[in-house]
């Protein structure tokens, strides 16, 4: 990697030289409880998964539905807080170094571990990147700015209601990539269309150069296969996550990671 160049931009030279789409999945931290939530996580890249989510819990997440919020309940009825939740990634750190971390959540847990603290010890665990969906780019000042300036890229979500107005203010401070929510609502709500998401994709890399990801409603491998070629990649959550709650076995569950991420890479 050259200076300055995150896990994340790293992985989507290298998929670009590959000509592959990205699959990014999401797992909350801590669900159903530490020890089975890093046995999956260590499975993803085996699994096929460019890319890692790592939910944060925190008892109130307004961008989630009811499979996420339960995700985070259970592990916060598990014990797990923002500490446990680097100190997760810092374990899988030793024995993958390459498999960028994406670290989603809200900005309640972070303003009150200290933004400061909280950026140095994010870098430390090998965090590279930032999804903190209450912070609007108004108030880039609070993390956005700091973050990017301690070497973690900031991900900002588009949505189908970001119009030509709100994208370049959406856009400015934005890096590794941009997620574009497919559909109005909260995760896990309705299905992604293809025909809906092709032209707004289209819209926003008009506007910026920085890869874009689709997620919200991705559930089946022909899905994540469907949504990654009208973009840069997909992100898929709440169906992993469901089989996580389900309590199926964790080489099941990254069994069924695998041919989602399958279908991404066909894109």
């Amino acid at each position: 990697m050259t200076p300055n160049m995150t896990r994340i931009d790293a992985k989507f030279a290298e998929l670009k030289t590959q000509g592959k789409k990205a699959f990014v999945s999401y797992i909350m931290a801590g669900d159903p409880n530490i020890a089975t939530s890093l046995e999956v996580m260590k499975g993803l890249p085996a699994a096929g998964v460019d890319i890692i989510e790592l939910g944060l819990p925190f008892t109130d997440p307004m961008a989630d539905g009811p499979t996420i919020q339960l995700a985070g309940q259970r592990a916060l009825n598990a014990g797990m807080t923002l500490k446990k939740t680097l100190a997760m990634a810092a374990e899988f750190r030793n024995t993958d170094d390459t498999t960028p971390i994406v670290l989603m959540g809200y900005y309640n847990p972070i303003y009150n571990h200290g933004v400061d603290a909280f950026l140095v010890d994010a870098k430390a665990a090998g965090i590279d990147g930032l999804i903190v969906v209450d912070l609007p780019p108004e108030e880039d000042d609070e993390l956005c700015i700091p973050a990017q300036k301690a070497g973690l890229n900031f991900i900002r979500l588009a949505t189908p209601t970001t119009d030509d107005a709100r994208l370049p203010k959406v856009l400015q401070n934005t890096s590794g990539f941009v997620y574009y929510v497919s559909v109005t609502g909260v995760t896990g709500s309705a299905e992604a269309q293809t025909s809906d998401v092709t032209p707004e994709v289209a819209r926003i890399k008009a506007k910026t150069d920085i890869p874009v990801i689709v997620g919200f409603g991705v559930n089946t491998p022909e899905k994540a296969e469907a949504i990654a070629g009208a973009a840069d990649g997909t992100v898929v959550g709440s169906a992993i996550v469901s089989q996580i709650a389900a309590g199926i076995p964790v080489a099941e569950v990254l069994a069924f990671v695998k041919t989602l991420a399958d279908g991404a890479h066909r894109a």
